[in-house]
């Protein structure tokens, strides 16, 4: 098994993905995450170059390298998490500033990663991406992309429907999409990808404790859908 590493989502720490972490390690997959801390992310605002970010998954895939004695890694991005991996792997400059690190890469799965967007600050950077490096850009990476079927959006009184339609409407420019109450399927996915739609999960583990029992408390870590996903690391 590849040793993984787990790159949280936006404005996300570590410590939110402590029990996914703690999950691959029971089905036999060695997983750390990156040590981020929320604050971390407080310099990327406004469409901010990613960099100090990236800098630190290097440094954490770097030591893992060395930990395992390893030429490659597994790479789970949850949320921007996915789409600032698919920097990473990359070869051409972003902010004068290359890692390279596809050939270190075995499999790259992105979770809920909304890899579009229209609001004109995440586009800064999703532009770069997706001229850069369209789809599963890399053959000699497995690209996973799993989104989560939750929430319909809709203009209605109940707060996660309505959140859930303006959240696909800045990222696709339609609200009335299925999603996983914050990415719309059809973001979640990238051409040329193994691409698949999980029923019934919702984007963040900080959401599953829901609001007033409108969505469910499933999401891509719990041990489910984890099951489901995890096979494509193997």
């Amino acid at each position: 098994m590849f040793p993984t590493v787990i790159l949280p989502g936006y404005l996300a720490g570590a410590t939110e993905y402590r029990l996914l972490e703690h999950e691959l390690k029971q089905l036999g997959f060695p997983a750390v995450t990156v040590p981020l801390q929320r604050r971390d992310w407080l310099i990327t605002i406004g469409g901010r170059p990613v960099t100090p970010i990236l800098d630190l998954l290097h440094r954490t895939v770097t030591g893992v390298l060395r930990q395992y004695q390893t030429s490659q890694i597994n790479l789970i991005g949850h949320s921007a998490g996915g789409w600032i991996s698919r920097i990473y792997l990359g070869e051409k400059p972003y902010c004068d500033r290359v890692w390279q690190a596809w050939p270190h890469v075995n499999t790259l799965v992105t979770l809920g990663t909304p890899h579009l967007s229209q609001e004109r600050w995440t586009r800064r950077n999703l532009d770069f991406v997706n001229t850069t490096y369209p789809g599963a850009f890399y053959r000699q990476v497995r690209y996973v992309c799993v989104a989560g079927k939750s929430i319909y959006g809709e203009r209605s009184r109940q707060w996660a429907k309505w959140f859930s339609y303006k959240s696909y409407e800045l990222t696709c420019g339609q609200g009335a999409r299925w999603g996983d109450g914050i990415t719309p399927v059809e973001a979640a996915h990238l051409a040329g990808a193994e691409n698949l739609v999980l029923e019934g999960i919702i984007h963040s583990p900080k959401a599953t404790r829901g609001r007033m029992n409108l969505i469910p408390s499933v999401w891509y870590g719990s041990p489910e859908p984890l099951r489901i996903w995890s096979a494509y690391l193997a």
